[in-house]
């Protein structure tokens, strides 16, 4: 477990998937990321990489060949991350390619997460660079989980979710059975910016948004204000997850998206791929700031 830390908060990150386990004030130890209780959700933000969602068949097709790759990517738990540099408050970790993911990912690369603390902010940037000698396909994105309801006396229903825009969008629909996308939609915004939170909310899974304007959501209560803030500006796909009726929510920023029911499986053509050309430099951050009035 690495610490970044200054005069607001701790945040603690493990080193297996690099992944965000725990944002909490110094002053009065609030946490605000879920603590994955394993009867329920166990993971804390797992990173997203190199597809995000399920693959049909839980397999894509590259140059006529057929690839492994469960849902999410193999980034999450994987145990091969180092820590490239670090101060008190910013790390660096690497995973580059290897044999192990070379037969399940034919590409060349070094991926990076780094996770920076100013103020109240700590900001995850995801670099990627293609070592390969052909192009480079994938997706990246990340699955925070936040702690909702955060303190003892509120329920889940005290909360929204606040955009910076009003939105007129739907939500694209999984097949329960799949994970795929289907070509089903719910509305879910009329002319509005707030998604007020309840227990059945998730009863048909996550809501995926592919045309926001919006670039920030707020976790607000209903008297207290805000809680969270997520800006996700580089990130053109946004998911809002969690189980049924469990004390946590996902805000769960995208570039990329499960492949849809019809997919022809090709990765070059899958739904919000990225494709890096040779020896190309990709970079995309999004940023967790806490309000300050819970951190005193």
């Amino acid at each position: 477990m690495y610490v970044l830390q200054n005069d607001l908060l701790q945040v603690k990150i493990k080193s297996i998937g690099a992944e965000l386990s725990s944002v909490t004030s110094k002053k009065n130890t609030i946490e605000f990321m879920w603590q994955a209780d394993s009867n329920i959700w166990g993971s804390h933000a797992p990173n997203l990489f190199p597809i995000i969602g399920s693959l049909k068949d839980d397999s894509y097709i590259y140059n006529n060949n057929t690839y492994p790759m469960t849902k999410h990517g193999f980034v999450r738990k994987n145990e091969d991350f180092i820590v490239k540099n670090s101060c008190e408050t910013n790390i660096t970790f690497q995973l580059n390619s290897n044999d192990v993911l070379y037969k399940m990912y034919p590409f060349l690369f070094e991926f990076e997460i780094s996770y920076t603390l100013i103020n109240n902010t700590l900001t995850i940037n995801h670099k990627v660079k293609n070592t390969d000698t052909k192009t480079l396909y994938f997706s990246v994105g990340g699955h925070p989980a936040f702690n909702c309801p955060l303190y003892k006396d509120e329920k889940y229903t005290d909360y929204s979710l606040e955009f910076e825009n009003s939105e007129t969008s739907e939500s694209y629909l999984l097949n329960m059975e799949t994970g795929l996308v289907s070509n089903k939609t719910k509305t879910v915004f009329i002319n509005e910016n707030e998604i007020k939170l309840h227990g059945d909310l998730f009863n048909e899974d996550a809501l995926i948004f592919k045309d926001l304007k919006s670039r920030k959501v707020i976790l607000k209560h209903k008297s207290k204000g805000p809680i969270i803030s997520v800006n996700f500006k580089d990130f053109p796909f946004l998911g809002i997850w969690a189980k049924q009726n469990a004390p946590y929510i996902c805000i769960e920023p995208w570039l990329g998206i499960a492949d849809s029911e019809t997919t022809d499986k090709k990765i070059e053509n899958k739904e919000g791929i990225v494709a890096l050309n040779v020896n190309e430099i990709f970079n995309a951050s999004y940023s967790i700031e806490i309000d300050k009035r819970h951190l005193v």
